[in-house]
């Protein structure tokens, strides 16, 4: 197999060929290789290279720049690679989340040599696991101005819907303590495992919040992701830990969400391992209406967390926008339509050309 992106190809065909890369997170290497070997001969565009990050920028002196970004890695592998095609269909690891978003972005880095806007693509790393080690972040904190823009689209797969803002994210360690006793004697203990009940109890019973904010509905989440005790066969557990994840609308911030969760669990030993704040649909800034106006459609809310927000967070407006579905993210039988991936490239070539 050829270590080259032909970028003159088919956008479904150069899709198939990213997704055959495998690039789970923590291993995009050769995957940014090929990025960046396939951009720098554009002499239209400047390349930076940033770990397994590849940014390029027009130079061109327009009013205003866009940002387009994507992010090169998977979720694990789960034998659905090599890619195939079915039916108008294209199945594999990453092809709704997010390689025909990248493949778009790709096609439009190259055709568009004199865009209406400055354009800096971003192709990244490590958006799938823990925030720290997330490329766009690593690149604001290095390189800031390369980021800088008016507008910025995450070509997250909304099924070509624009998706407006992002939902924030938290985790928390719910810890329950009991007292450790010889199975034989259960009584002379307290079982961690067994006091647990009123913790699953309060989320089974939890009502979550549907607001509007901006004209988009929200619907939060507050769940248990795992639970974790025992500490031998013959041993009544002195400890459990349940961690619950809860997703949270963008008129809260990470700050008063943490609150509610406190709340929520006032009386328990509540701990915050991870948390990424949400993002306003931002929809109403000029740049943000006439892309929605380009593209059509009504606007939705992001039922999820994006990088929108760590954009929000740098001032630049921005949203969600790619082929693929949202729903098959992270499905072993993930796919995505070919006519969707070349309908969001000509709306996107139709925007900027």
């Amino acid at each position: 197999m050829s270590t080259r992106l032909d970028l003159t190809q088919d956008v479904g065909a150069l899709t198939a060929r990213i997704v055959d890369v495998e690039s789970v997170s923590g291993g995009e290497k050769a995957l940014a290789g090929m990025v960046e070997e396939a951009l720098r001969p554009l002499a239209h565009l400047s390349v930076h290279r940033d770990g397994e990050a590849v940014l390029a920028r027009t130079e061109l002196g327009r009013g205003e720049r866009v940002v387009i970004a994507g992010h090169l890695d998977t979720v694990p592998v789960a034998g659905n690679l090599p890619s195939r095609v079915e039916d108008g269909l294209l199945y594999g690891c990453g092809t709704s989340d997010m390689k025909a978003g990248v493949a778009v972005a790709l096609k439009l880095a190259a055709a568009l040599r004199a865009p209406s806007r400055d354009v800096t693509y971003v192709f990244y790393d490590c958006e799938e696991i823990e925030v720290e080690r997330n490329g766009l972040l690593r690149l604001s904190r290095r390189h800031p101005a390369l980021l800088a823009g008016d507008f910025a689209v995450l070509m997250e797969p909304t099924d070509g819907v624009i998706e407006g803002g992002c939902q924030g994210t938290l985790r928390a360690q719910i810890t329950i303590r009991g007292k450790r006793a010889h199975s034989a004697r259960s009584w002379l203990g307290v079982n961690a495992v067994h006091a647990a009940r009123p913790v699953l109890a309060i989320l089974d019973a939890y009502q979550a919040r549907q607001p509007v904010v901006d004209g988009l509905e929200y619907h939060e989440g507050l769940n248990a992701v795992a639970i974790a005790g025992g500490v031998a066969g013959n041993v009544i557990p002195d400890e459990c830990v349940v961690t619950v994840n809860y997703r949270f609308a963008p008129d809260l911030s990470l700050e008063a969400a943490q609150a509610h969760v406190s709340e929520v669990f006032d009386g328990f030993d509540v701990r915050f391992t991870d948390g990424a704040a949400a993002a306003r649909p931002g929809l109403t800034h000029p740049v943000a209406a006439a892309f929605t106006r380009a593209v059509g459609g009504t606007p939705r809310a992001k039922l999820g967390w994006t990088d929108v927000s760590l954009f929000s967070g740098l001032g630049v407006p921005a949203v969600n926008y790619g082929p693929g579905d949202p729903n098959l993210a992270h499905q072993q039988g993930e796919y995505v339509s070919l006519e969707k991936i070349a309908d969001c490239e000509r709306r996107m070539l139709d925007w900027l050309g």
